[in-house]
């Protein structure tokens, strides 16, 4: 579980075997693993997304969305500031400097790939603004709520501006990546070779997560088996912004290992603290509950290794914990995961 042990040393859960949207490579078999159901803010939807939630949303959203073309295959990605930068995955872009950018209009621009990061798979990509240009509007901060409707765009075996709907399946979801592991979003909203890098977008149209790869039910299995995984937008965001500015995407480091709370206080269980570590110089304790990071709750374990990797090294977090009856707070000033 490379990339959540990277952050807090360890967590509960199986990590669902998964293929990579674009990669043909060999089919894993799916392991379960905890999710977390969170309450989401409510905002008014597009107009006429209560009777066709699909078509509002693509509407709206997929003349953001583009196709994404390297010497190794097709993937999409999804223009998101109006200075020309798209989000993409790692592995669409991998081992390029440069990509064929397919606009909604078929318009092609060449896109210079501006780094990447194979531990949470994003990717950045510079176009040159065109007039008249799409921006994808992303849900940072929104909480994303089991069930709630989810909906792909696209360009699944090269075919571009595909819209797929479905509903959010589970949050929180172990999901391998090129580089680790990330807490991803589940869905049944299809996803195929060439989705990588799209948008996954809620009923307001907007980006709650970028389409990254399906679970397989193992050897000879073939197609999409409703089970598709999208890395949230929170995480996508922060390193994306690290990566156009330049700096290290490498994760902040905790140092602990634990367990999903299992009384009524949601939280994670802090089972061990890795001696050294930036918990243990903060006085993190064995048997603590850790229920809130810089004042946000913790659902679970991996809630909590995803709150940590949306922060650098260097960064000082303040964790909420409740021991023997006391609710504490510290403060946490994480390292480079590098070497822990």
């Amino acid at each position: 579980m490379a990339a959540l042990s990277a952050l807090v040393a360890g967590t509960a859960g199986g990590v669902v075997g998964a293929r990579l949207a674009d990669d043909g490579g060999s089919s894993a078999t799916t392991a379960t693993a905890a999710d977390t159901a969170t309450v989401s803010t409510e905002v008014p939807p597009l107009d006429g997304s209560s009777t066709q939630p699909a078509q509002a949303v693509a509407s709206v959203l997929a003349p953001a969305v583009v196709q994404i073309e390297t010497g190794q295959g097709l993937g999409s990605g999804f223009i998101y500031d109006e200075s020309g930068l798209i989000m993409t995955a790692h592995h669409v872009t991998d081992g390029a400097s440069t990509v064929q950018v397919r606009l909604a209009d078929g318009t092609r621009l060449e896109g210079t790939v501006l780094g990447s990061d194979d531990s949470t798979d994003v990717a950045v990509v510079q176009i040159d603004p065109v007039e008249d240009m799409a921006v994808a509007t992303l849900a940072t901060g929104v909480d994303v709520e089991v069930g709630q409707t989810a909906i792909a765009i696209g360009s699944p075996f090269g075919l571009d501006q595909t819209v797929t709907a479905g509903i959010v399946s589970a949050v929180g979801r172990s999901a391998e990546t090129p580089g680790g592991v990330i807490p991803a979003i589940q869905t049944d909203a299809p996803i195929n070779s060439g989705n990588s890098g799209g948008a996954l977008a809620d009923a307001n149209g907007r980006v709650i997560g970028i389409n990254d790869s399906i679970a397989t039910g193992g050897a000879g299995s073939t197609g999409n088996l409703g089970i598709g995984f999208a890395i949230p937008i929170d995480i996508a965001k922060s390193v994306a912004d690290r990566i156009v500015a330049g700096e290290s995407t490498e994760a902040g480091f905790l140092g602990v290992e634990g367990t999903d709370a299992t009384g009524a206080q949601a939280g994670a269980a802090i089972a061990a603290v890795t001696p050294g570590s930036p918990a243990a110089e903060a006085g993190v304790a064995e048997s603590d509950l850790v229920v809130a990071v810089d004042g946000v709750a913790v659902s679970s374990m991996i809630d909590l290794g995803a709150k940590i990797r949306t922060h650098e090294p260097g960064d000082t977090v303040t964790l909420t914990v409740q021991r023997d009856g006391q609710e504490l707070e510290l403060q946490v000033t994480l390292v480079a995961a590098t070497g822990n």
